[in-house]
């Protein structure tokens, strides 16, 4: 029998639910993390969207800011999506004052990008790994700007003003998108994080 691993959301602010029903659709059963003990028994974290600043002073009032960012060294698997995307990453540009993040993605990424919350936006994106294009939807989305050499860009805006731009990432255990699978209606890239922290945990 093959258990099932242990993923996490980690629950200070965004959409958690929205990512917590859709790992219970895909056979996970998932736990909300906003303590350390709860992280250490994770196998894989997701990291929702929000506010990136508030979430980051969160972890550090919940204290466990430290124990995350050692946790993705040691190679956790995290899936970030938009304010989790500047969460994971090692550069932010346009960041507020002060900002922190978590690391480890060797990426640049430009906060809000595509805009305030106005200009949010839904659009099918042809994702690397996928047969057919997922539908996503941009929320004061970033987008990123720069790759390290070990990162994958796994999808680009196809057209518009934002021709070009890298919006889906992995490197090893770590994938980030900019946009909000969650509430798409469509669940094939959290499948990807669940293969993808149950290839980690064998």
């Amino acid at each position: 029998m093959v258990t099932a691993p242990t993923i996490g959301v980690l629950a200070l602010q965004g959409d958690v639910r929205e990512h917590l029903r859709v790992l219970r659709e895909l056979g996970v059963e998932p736990v909300t993390v906003r303590r350390v003990a709860e992280l250490d028994a994770c196998d894989g974290l997701v990291i929702p969207g929000g506010e990136s600043t508030t979430m980051a002073k969160l972890a550090r009032t919940f204290e466990i800011f430290e124990p995350l960012r050692d946790r993705i060294k040691q190679g956790l698997p995290v899936f970030g999506t938009c304010a989790g995307m500047i969460l994971l990453a090692d550069r932010v540009l346009d960041g507020a004052a002060g900002q922190e993040t978590f690391g480890g993605l060797d990426v640049t990424v430009r906060r809000n990008a595509f805009g305030r919350q106005v200009d949010s936006s839904e659009r099918d994106l042809e994702l690397a790994g996928l047969a057919a294009p997922v539908h996503a939807v941009l929320i004061r989305a970033p987008w990123v700007e720069e790759v390290g050499d070990g990162v994958e860009v796994l999808a680009r805006v196809a057209d518009g003003p934002a021709a070009g731009r890298i919006v889906a990432v992995r490197q090893g255990p770590l994938l980030a998108t900019s946009f909000h699978p969650e509430v798409g209606g469509d669940s094939r890239v959290h499948e990807m994080f669940v293969d993808l922290v149950r290839e980690a945990s064998a």
